[in-house]
């Protein structure tokens, strides 16, 4: 079943819609993150294939992770309750819960703007390129993973 399309504003709007309805006191159903911790993790996506801000890993790092990691990032299938997550992606400082939610709001904003052609062959740096359906899979899949961690 084809997950729901991130570059379509009214999907991006259901998603915000969603993060919406967080406050920095909801409690999450599973894990350790508190909300704010949740939206900052969340934002890392974003700032690694937007703004290029994860160092590249080295070869063999980048061919394990194409191989073993890929994969289940980018398929349809759903994230399992506590599963790990990357070191680049651990949020154990505090974060401040409006910060990162407005951040988050404009990074799927953006995605929807920007639309799938400026995905299409657009290079992961864990992963090579990416096909725009891939990031699809990749951002909504991530997203509703956490909002349902969190009951939204």
């Amino acid at each position: 079943m084809a997950l729901p399309d991130i570059y379509n504003p009214e999907v991006v709007e259901g998603v915000i819609a969603r993060i919406q309805k967080l406050s920095a006191d909801t409690p999450p159903q599973w894990g350790k993150m508190n909300a704010a911790q949740m939206l900052a993790h969340c934002n890392v996506a974003y700032e690694i294939s937007l703004e290029q801000r994860s160092p590249r890993p080295g070869a063999l790092v980048r061919f394990l992770l194409r191989l073993l990691i890929k994969p289940i990032i980018v398929s349809e299938k759903p994230y399992k309750p506590n599963s790990r997550t990357a070191q680049v992606f651990l949020i154990a400082d505090e974060r401040l819960f409006e910060v990162e939610k407005n951040r988050l709001m404009t990074y799927l904003r953006m995605v929807a703007q920007m639309g799938p052609a400026e995905f299409e062959g657009r290079p992961s740096p864990s992963f090579g390129p990416l096909t725009s359906q891939e990031y699809n899979n990749m951002y909504y899949k991530h997203l509703d993973h956490h909002l349902r961690q969190f009951g939204v």
